[in-house]
C-alpha cells in the first residue's frame, strides 16, 4: 500500500470508504456515534488547520485506507477517520497508517494523540490496544459504548486497554 496526502479528487472515494467502513460495524446516521460534517472540508478541517489526513492506495485498487489527524491544541490532536476497506483488511493496512498518522504528528509537533471508537468495532480496538493506546473512559451513547484512547508520542504507556 502506497500512503498519501489526501487530495481534493479523492473525496468521493473517501467519503465511499466512511460508509462501507461504518456500515460494516453496524454504525449508522442518528445513533449517536455517527457524524459526517468534516468530509466537505477536509482541506480546512485537517489540512490547513495543522493536521493532516492521508489515503492508502493499493495497485488496481480505489483508495483502500484512509486516516485524518485534526489539531486540538498545540500538544495534542485527534486520530479521527481510520478505515480500512473490508475487501483489504487483515493485511496490514490498517497498522501501517497508524503508524504513519502517529510519525506525522510528532513531526507536526504534537506529543499526544486523543481517538475514539467503538466496542462494536474490535478490529480497531486490537490495533490500538497493539499500538500501545491506552482507554481513559467509556462513555454509552444510544445502542453504542464509545471508547476514548489516547497515546502519548515518545513515552511508553504503562496501561494498556484492558482485556
Amino acid at each position: 500500500m502506497r500512503i498519501r496526502r489526501y487530495r481534493w479528487s479523492d473525496l468521493d472515494a473517501v467519503w465511499s470508504l466512511h460508509q462501507i467502513g461504518l456500515a460494516q460495524v453496524g454504525v449508522v446516521p442518528g445513533d449517536g456515534v455517527y457524524y459526517d460534517d468534516d468530509f466537505p472540508r477536509i482541506t480546512e478541517v485537517y489540512l490547513a488547520a495543522g493536521g493532516d489526513f492521508l489515503v492508502g492506495e493499493v495497485a488496481g485498487a480505489e483508495l483502500v485506507a484512509m486516516g485524518g489527524l485534526r489539531r486540538v491544541d498545540d500538544h495534542t490532536a485527534e486520530m479521527c477517520r481510520l478505515r480500512v476497506h473490508p475487501a483489504h483488511q487483515r493485511r496490514g493496512y490498517g497498522a501501517r497508517m497508524t503508524e504513519e498518522l502517529e510519525e506525522r504528528a510528532r513531526r507536526l509537533g504534537y506529543s499526544r494523540l486523543l481517538g475514539d471508537t467503538t466496542l462494536r468495532q474490535v478490529a480497531a480496538l486490537e490495533l490500538y490496544r497493539k499500538s500501545g493506546w491506552r482507554e481513559l473512559r467509556r462513555e454509552a451513547r444510544g445502542d453504542n459504548v464509545v471508547i476514548y484512547i489516547e497515546k502519548q508520542l515518545g513515552g511508553v504507556v504503562s496501561q494498556l486497554f484492558p482485556r
